[in-house]
């Protein structure tokens, strides 16, 4: 029988666990195209820990409700415990600190286990943290609690979002090798556009639940932990992985230049991080995002400070001359360029992903380096020519290749790695952002306050710093030179990636290859109603940051 037209009946016999790999081994028949609705509905949810913040100025007066209650010798030892004090906005965004650090961490240390348990029982896991998280913080705030908001949302939540993270990347990667890069994209896209969802969703339910005696925090928390359950579990039960040996039928890799960087074989993950590769992608993507994360921190104040009264038609008046009323109208142009950014965020995921796939992954992060030195030396330039669409432009692009290193970045580490394990490893590599969040916005903040402190005016605090990071891209381009396939020996033999995938072994006889009766899927019935189930909330989060942009450009 030819190996294209086999077929595998799957399954895990009868007794087989719910949540077993062996379970969701799909069958002839399956669609591939099922499997990114099913990721992005973990990563939509899961996305919403860029937007908490939208949280903190209404638990900054939990108490109070109309103006905190504050206590002017509260540490933040004893906000932690504190029953008649307010929060303040320093002490909760400790929280979002939480979030990236334990996702980094969680993905690193679990990630070989996620490889051997599968991505359903992965993200059945981090749908239990991530809401049950949510649910712990709601407790947090009725009993006034920060320590349990920060276990509940931070710690556990945390873990979840390490896990929710990293639980789709093999899967779509190895059920996607004519497509890795657009693949990946699709689902990480949903990451950066969970808090365009989430942020408006959690406003509206604040509106609706708040009263003479609440904020309408803690309620909130309790709707959205119980919609991302239901969205998260049908993202896990939704995941299934293709049969080993797997490819699309009449697919064949092309021979084409960008195939020297790309392997058939794999490496162990006991070894991954022993090559000099490894490394080098991490500061590929540290220096990627160190880059990006700076400007995403000081977007809001950024164009404040640098056009000042030029974005309400007042071109004589500086930042500092602004009274309170002109303050808070460009505060709202400034919330919508923070808007447009996220966006170029999201979209970036996607667009440069999958332009990886034509374009091949080193020559997309090289994209991503030199067009980011010229366009963050153009910046102080745009803003000394007070163009405004200049300078948003810049960073709208610049914003796209941040996303875009996010979503590139598992199938470069595919294509040099293989992908047994390339899912563990990315979580391995997501050590990186965890340095790059703490890197980029501090040498911008330090930055900035020396050069407000040196008496540098505001429209000009931000030159240097642009320049700093132009020095960092740098550093990426040269890492990113230095990475070459990798020596032979650190491959797996063909024996031991055998008896690794044994449990999903499509045949009886040895290594074989083919669609085992799954094709290359399409649109239908029932993928055209899983991929409404995530793109209608999209759509809606699309349509609400696009109102909130409009003031921008008048």
């Amino acid at each position: 029988m030819s190996t294209a037209t086999e077929t595998f009946t799957g399954g895990a016999g009868p007794y087989g666990g719910l949540l077993d790999k062996e379970r969701i081994v799909a069958k002839p028949g399956f669609n591939r195209w099922l499997v990114p609705p099913a990721a992005l509905c973990i990563h939509l949810c899961i996305g919403m820990a860029y937007g908490f913040s939208v949280f903190w100025l209404p638990l900054s007066r939990a108490i109070g409700i109309d103006q905190p209650v504050t206590c002017a010798d509260m540490s933040l030892l004893s906000a932690l415990f504190t029953t008649s004090c307010d929060w303040r906005v320093s002490d909760l965004g400790w929280i979002y600190t939480l979030f990236f650090v334990l996702l980094g961490c969680s993905a690193a240390i679990w990630g070989g286990w996620l490889e051997k348990v599968g991505p359903r029982k992965a993200g059945f896991v981090s749908a239990l943290c991530w809401c049950g998280g949510m649910v712990l913080a709601a407790i947090g705030i009725i009993t006034h609690q920060l320590w349990l908001m920060w276990v509940g949302a931070g710690v556990i939540g945390g873990i979840g979002l390490g896990l929710g993270y990293i639980s789709p990347v093999s899967t779509l990667i190895k059920w996607f090798p004519d497509r890795r890069g657009m693949a990946t994209g699709m689902a990480i896209m949903g990451f950066g556009g969970g808090a365009m969802i989430g942020a408006p969703l959690a406003d509206i339910l604040m509106n609706h639940f708040q009263s003479e005696t609440s904020v309408g925090v803690w309620q909130a928390f309790l709707v959205m932990a119980a919609v991302y359950l239901v969205f998260m579990m049908g993202g896990a039960f939704g995941y299934r992985i293709p049969p080993a040996g797997w490819r699309p039928e009449g697919w064949t890799p092309p021979a084409t230049s960008n195939q020297a960087m790309i392997t058939t074989r794999h490496v162990h993950l006991r070894d991954a991080h022993k090559t000099k590769q490894f490394w080098l992608v991490w500061i590929v993507l540290c220096m990627n995002v160190s880059a990006g994360i700076g400007v995403i921190g000081m977007a809001s104040p950024m164009l404040q400070e640098i056009f000042g009264g030029r974005l309400i038609g007042l071109p004589e008046l500086g930042f500092t001359e602004l009274d309170g009323s002109q303050r808070g109208a460009i505060a709202a142009i400034a919330a919508g360029f923070a808007g447009l950014l996220s966006l170029f965020n999201i979209g970036g995921r996607f667009f440069w992903a999958s332009l990886s796939d034509k374009i091949g992954r080193k020559n997309t992060y090289y994209t991503f380096f030199l067009l980011g030195i010229v366009l963050y030396a153009l910046a102080p330039t745009a803003a000394g020519m007070g163009s405004q669409l200049l300078f948003v432009a810049i960073f709208c692009i610049i914003l796209s290749m941040y996303g875009g290193g996010f979503a590139t970045i598992p199938a470069y580490l595919a294509d040099i790695f293989g992908t047994q394990f390339v899912g563990a490893i990315h979580g391995r590599l997501l050590t990186a952002w965890a340095t790059a969040g703490i890197l980029g916005p501090v040498v911008v903040n330090y930055i900035r306050e020396l050069q407000i402190a040196a008496g540098i005016p505001r429209e000009q605090v931000y030159d240097f710093t642009m320049y700093i990071l132009a020095g960092i891209l740098v550093i990426g381009v040269i890492a990113n030179a230095m990475v070459k396939p990798l020596d032979s020996k650190w491959f797996m033999s063909d024996e031991e990636v055998a008896k690794l995938q044994a449990k999903t072994a499509a045949t009886a006889h040895q290594g074989p290859t083919g669609s085992f009766g799954i094709g290359k899927g399409g649109l239908d019935a029932k993928a055209v109603a899983a991929w409404a189930v995530v793109g209608i909330p999209i759509l809606w989060g699309i349509w609400i940051t696009m109102q909130k942009t409009a003031a921008l450009f008048g």
